[in-house]
């Protein structure tokens, strides 16, 4: 996947700080944000940091990835809901496969995710990491 510099700049809330949207009119907030509220179609809409904490709902171990992210694998795909009830898809890492469970509590950090060598870009993002209770 390609990123140009200002690619990057511009999605660096989302990417950096785990910021979500706010709908102003029906108050529900959402992961990643949108310029529409995805459950009314409100465009009155304003970004918020969502909590860093969450648990694990669902995971899925993949072990066969594309081409560049081999070197990852087994990637770890989970559905994480957040303290406050917003649902993010993430990746975790720091954690071996055999170790997650439903119901394991997370936190965001954020981690390297590729490197354009030919841009010069490194894209860091947010990836969830195992927490003590």
């Amino acid at each position: 996947m390609r990123m140009s510099p200002a690619r990057v700049w511009r999605e660096k809330g989302a990417r950096y700080r785990l910021e979500g949207g706010k709908c102003k009119k029906c108050y529900k907030v959402f992961y990643p944000p949108k310029t529409a509220c995805p459950y009314c179609g409100n465009l009155d809409v304003e970004k918020v940091e969502l909590p860093k904490r969450g648990k694990v709902l669902s995971f899925a171990i993949e072990h066969s990835v594309p081409e560049g992210y081999r070197h990852q694998a087994p990637i770890i795909v989970a559905l994480i809901e957040l303290e406050n009830g917003v649902k993010v898809l993430s990746t975790l890492t720091d954690v071996k496969p055999e170790e997650v469970y439903i119901g394991m509590p997370v936190e965001a950090t954020l981690r390297r995710i590729w490197e354009e060598s030919d841009e010069g870009v490194i894209v860091y993002g947010i990836k969830f990491v195992p927490v003590e209770q």
